[in-house]
């Protein structure tokens, strides 16, 4: 379907959109594709999306994941420029709210303590420090560049989603597995100059090298909860709004869309957020890493 191909390449080109969210896009409409069958696209009324959603819901599918699918539809339609938009009322079944798994303090703090031995585990330490210490996304976490972190200042400045730049602090653990890390780094022959985090290779650090780390040091720690890039996230999360009660710096902080609209960041003074963040994180006062 020609259509779909020239979304796909808006989403890549304009929307600056990761090849995994993009990929999670295609899935979709491939989805709907399949629902439409030889209907004509353009002709497609609201009553048989709700239909889809039905059939959906009966095979099992989750709540999130029907959501997820008329998200994309609904941006597809809009990209197309049809009007009315036939998913434009369309809602997803209700499903149980599920909390995203997050560690304990005790967990995450036996996770992050202990010795680095070599060049990797020194590198591993400050990337797990830094993605607890600012709640990065896997993604963000990839692409730092050495220009974007600030030693002096205890701050990083982050592209997120949407490519939408965030400055976030950073807590003086992960501020000093940075310089031991920057050390290290300097000593690497032939390393890519703009990457912070390098793989031993000397390039840029892929996701997935990310994870398996994190799965091993894990493992090292016998931790008895699987643990994943995003958990260091929600762990931040949830350890700072349980400390602060403050939703709306911790918002800020991760780089979440306002809850009020899907659209408008809300805007915090950046002295609040810092005095929430100081304040509130477990490892923003520790020294030593």
């Amino acid at each position: 379907m020609v259509e779909v191909k020239s979304f796909l390449d808006f989403l890549k080109r304009h929307r600056q959109l990761s090849i995994h969210t993009i990929n999670g896009y295609q899935q979709d409409l491939l989805a709907l594709k399949k629902f439409i069958g030889t209907d004509d696209l353009y002709k497609l009324k609201t009553h048989k999306i709700r239909e889809f959603v039905s059939q959906m819901s009966l095979n099992g599918l989750a709540s999130r994941s029907i959501g997820r699918r008329l998200t994309a539809w609904r941006s597809f339609f809009s990209f197309l420029k049809i009007d009315p938009n036939p998913c434009a009322n369309v809602k997803a079944p209700r499903g149980k709210k599920k909390l995203p798994s997050a560690l304990s303090v005790d967990q995450t703090v036996s996770l992050l303590e202990g010795g680095t031995t070599d060049s990797l585990s020194v590198r591993d330490h400050a990337m797990f420090e830094l993605m607890y210490s600012s709640g990065l996304r896997l993604s963000e976490l990839v692409n730092i560049e050495i220009v974007d972190i600030n030693i002096n200042d205890r701050t990083i400045t982050v592209l997120g989603k949407g490519n939408k730049t965030r400055i976030i602090p950073i807590g003086k653990a992960a501020i000093s597995a940075l310089k031991q890390w920057l050390k290290v780094r300097a000593t690497i022959k032939d390393a890519d100059n703009k990457s912070l985090f390098l793989s031993s290779r000397g390039t840029k650090i892929s996701a997935r090298t990310v994870q398996r780390r994190l799965q091993l040091l894990a493992s090292q720690k016998q931790l008895d909860v699987p643990v994943n890039p995003h958990m260091l996230r929600h762990s931040f999360a949830s350890h700072v709004l349980q400390s602060s009660g403050d939703l709306r710096a911790v918002q800020e902080l991760l780089g979440h869309e306002s809850i009020k609209s899907t659209q408008i960041y809300s805007h915090l003074d950046w002295d609040h957020l810092a005095r929430v963040y100081d304040a509130s994180h477990p490892r923003a006062k520790k020294n030593g890493g």
